[in-house]
């Protein structure tokens, strides 16, 4: 069964070129791994600082895997200096 998650993630303000480097890494990393449908980012129109990862994984062990994978730790790790706040993952159910 596919797992749907939407993460949002902010970075501090005067950060935002920095954090959307660490971001594109991570986004090329993840999309990558062999249970990975979509990795995809967005940045909200109104906000530069704001982030909404819509991710589809194929199951729950490849879930897990990514979330070991040194990219993702690395990434956490790199940006935690530049994030305002916690990341906010929401696992979702597809309706249409």
């Amino acid at each position: 069964m596919n797992i749907h998650l939407t993460a949002l993630i902010r970075c501090k303000p005067g950060h935002t070129a920095q954090f959307k480097s660490l971001l594109k890494a991570l986004v090329n990393a993840s999309n990558e791994e062999e249970a990975c449908l979509k990795y995809e980012l967005y940045q909200t129109a109104s906000d530069d600082c704001q982030f909404i990862f819509q991710e589809t994984w194929k199951d729950q062990k490849g879930l897990d895997l990514h979330n070991q994978q040194p990219h993702l730790l690395g990434f956490l790790k790199s940006a935690e200096a530049l994030m305002d706040g916690n990341v906010l993952v929401y696992s979702t159910n597809r309706l249409y």
